[in-house]
């Protein structure tokens, strides 16, 4: 049946005649008639005793009337929730994530949901890995955003994507010039790499393994910041993905050099959640978001 006999039925039934109903609903009377002369049309059998000019409903129109009003309370409630997915009404969110990202990915990000969704709160917590996964399995953060995170059954993988490895320089650096390098020629420059605790220097270890080359970087540091204004200062090349360095290249303190190397493995980006609970209405909007930003950067 059509959402709006739903509703004129009920306020008949409700004010006890057509008129009044009409008065209510700001439509004119002979409408609502005409609607209800329909529908009791296409059940085959009246919903109403027409006594003295007052509306009496029949044994099939008490039946209507409950479904009518159950399916209005349903519609009701689903418009409510729909005006929580979109953000209508106040809630929070929290994401736990890595140093690196807070700084590269999340202000834009969160700048952007803010924009569209003022009434919610975003928390971003700067965790290591293992924080991350332990904040997200003890429920202390509704989403988890980090590299590499470790398989664990009680997540699920909201979004991913893989990014490659390059070389990061200053913009008067050799290398800048070049539209791909390898390592073996990044090895003749001061290197200043992330520290062994980040995953990504597991991937650069591994890779300059394979080919032998023997590197003693100049500076290690678990601060993505700290490396960037090395390199833009001119103190040699970082070995990162484009999107650790996504806001220096925007401004164009640093430039981003893919490497060619055959067999260097990229890092994978995740944005996971608890597998067993439904995200709230806020992390189904902030997830969405996410998904999209990873999906749509440098596209």
């Amino acid at each position: 049946m059509h959402a709006r006999v739903l509703r004129y039925l009920d306020e008949v039934v409700r004010r006890g005649s057509i008129r009044r109903a009409a008065e209510v609903l700001h439509v004119a009377p002979t409408a609502i008639n005409r609607q209800i002369l329909d529908l009791e049309a296409s059940l085959g059998a009246p919903l109403f005793d027409r006594i003295n000019r007052r509306l009496q409903l029949t044994p099939l129109g008490e039946m209507v009337l409950a479904h009518v009003r159950q399916t209005l309370r349903e519609h009701e409630a689903l418009q409510a929730r729909v005006a929580e997915i979109r953000g209508a009404r106040r809630g929070m969110v929290t994401v736990a994530t890595t140093s690196g990202l807070a700084g590269a990915l999340m202000p834009s990000l969160v700048h952007d949901f803010r924009q569209h969704h003022p009434g919610i709160v975003v928390r971003v917590a700067d965790l290591p890995v293992s924080g991350i996964v332990a904040a997200v399995e003890q429920g202390d953060a509704d989403l988890g955003l980090g590299y590499d995170l470790p398989e664990v059954a009680a997540f699920r993988v909201v979004a991913s994507r893989e990014w490659s490895i390059g070389a990061v320089v200053a913009p008067g650096h050799p290398l800048a010039a070049q539209t791909s390098a390898r390592l073996a020629e990044c090895a003749g420059y001061p290197l200043i790499l992330p520290a062994p605790s980040l995953s990504i220097r597991a991937l650069v270890d591994d890779a300059f393994a394979r080919q032998a080359i023997e590197v003693a970087p100049a500076v290690e540091s678990t601060s993505v910041v700290l490396i960037q204004r090395l390199v833009a200062a001119g103190g040699g090349v970082a070995l990162l993905n484009p999107l650790d360095v996504m806001e220096d290249r925007a401004r164009g303190s640093v430039v981003f050099v893919p490497l060619q190397d055959a067999g260097l493995q990229r890092q994978t980006l995740r944005l996971v959640a608890r597998g067993r609970s439904a995200l709230t209405p806020a992390a189904e909007l902030m997830a969405e978001a996410m998904g999209a930003a990873l999906a749509n950067l440098f596209r």
